[in-house]
């Protein structure tokens, strides 16, 4: 006996995409004047080594990341994205 094809249940949805700390950093480093090391921390609750890290694989993923200075301090920003 062949079985039936199921149809799709009309109360079923896919769940919602979930942000990845990934994706906000990615998003922070888009902005105009970009994001320091210590906001990017705030952000995701990595310490300094980790947001480093991320960066540093952005970059091998093919992003072009810019280092500024904002109020003395190092600021990055994604300025050609992969």
């Amino acid at each position: 006996m062949a079985r039936k094809a199921r149809e799709p249940n009309t109360t079923e949805t896919a769940s919602p995409h979930r942000p990845t700390k990934l994706g906000l950093v990615a998003d922070m480093l888009r902005r105009q004047d970009g994001a320091t090391l210590g906001e990017l921390c705030v952000a995701t609750g990595w310490q300094a080594h980790s947001a480093r890290a991320v960066l540093t694989g952005l970059r091998k993923k093919g992003h072009v990341i810019e280092r500024l200075r904002r109020d003395d301090m190092a600021c990055y920003r994604i300025t050609q994205a992969a």
